[in-house]
């Protein structure tokens, strides 16, 4: 096949690749909306924006097949002919490359499924007990009984009000997943959960400490637990701390949504 050929070839197929990767995001957005994983990639205030933009990719992809179906009923061969004789321009990569990443990272898309955070990513980014200083709410009123709270919601009191003592004996009934500190002692676990405010990408990991009655080797890392007991105030770490005097541990399967807002 000569190069004119080769050239011919491709300006044929060229409008169709960027109509199959057009169809292809517009796909991955449903294929995530209905199989609820959009819960560990995005906020879920942003649900309807990712649906809408997955019913538009899918019209501009129909259109765009239509009017490309339209034309190749049109064309002729004298066309195709004077095509082969433009001027195409020099450019770094061949043309189509941008357009087959996008449809490659579409196809790795639908046939893989993305991974919710876990420990070894929290203690890579740090976890901590108080919320960072960019969500750190200006005014706070919790007016949910203690044992109500969930764990971002122990957070954030625990930012407006740190002082731990204030808090000692309260009733606590939270959710999350274990981290084994190795600068924590054997009878102690983290519990943790992420937070997320706009997407998987600025998911930052709270937690709080658990005093168990024995060792923490029973609750693997990653292990999602129901923990309920009383808050104390322990020192860890050279840091007075708020800690979870477990009373009953109780293990649960993962939440449909793992991460908090």
């Amino acid at each position: 096949m000569t190069n004119d050929k080769k050239y011919l070839t491709w300006k044929k197929l060229s409008p169709w690749l960027d109509v199959v990767t057009i169809l292809a995001w517009g796909v991955l957005m449903f294929k995530y909306w209905l199989t609820g994983q959009l819960n560990i990639l995005i906020h879920r205030n942003y649900f309807w924006l990712t649906v809408v933009a997955g019913i538009a990719l899918l019209c501009i992809g129909c259109f765009q097949a239509w009017l490309l179906y339209q034309q190749g009923k049109n064309s002729s061969i004298a066309n195709n002919s004077n095509a082969a004789g433009t001027v195409e321009h020099i450019s770094l990569f061949g043309p189509g490359w941008s357009t087959g990443l996008l449809l490659m990272a579409a196809v790795v898309g639908l046939l893989g499924e993305p991974k919710v955070f876990a420990s070894d990513k929290a203690i890579q980014r740090g976890v901590s007990d108080f919320l960072p200083v960019t969500q750190t709410p200006q005014t706070f009123r919790y007016n949910t009984r203690p044992e109500e709270r969930s764990l971002i919601g122990w957070v954030r009191t625990l930012t407006v009000y740190p002082e731990p003592d204030a808090y000692t004996g309260q009733k606590v009934k939270v959710s999350g997943f274990v981290i084994h500190l190795q600068e924590l002692p054997e009878q102690y676990l983290l519990l943790s959960r992420f937070v997320i405010t706009c997407c998987a990408a600025d998911a930052y990991p709270v937690g709080l400490p658990v005093k168990l009655e024995g060792s923490r080797s029973s609750f693997p890392p990653d292990t999602w637990l129901e923990v309920e007991g009383q808050m104390i105030t322990e020192t860890l770490q050279n840091k007075r701390q708020l800690t979870i005097q477990a009373s009953s541990v109780r293990k649960i399967p993962q939440p449909a949504n793992p991460y908090d807002s």
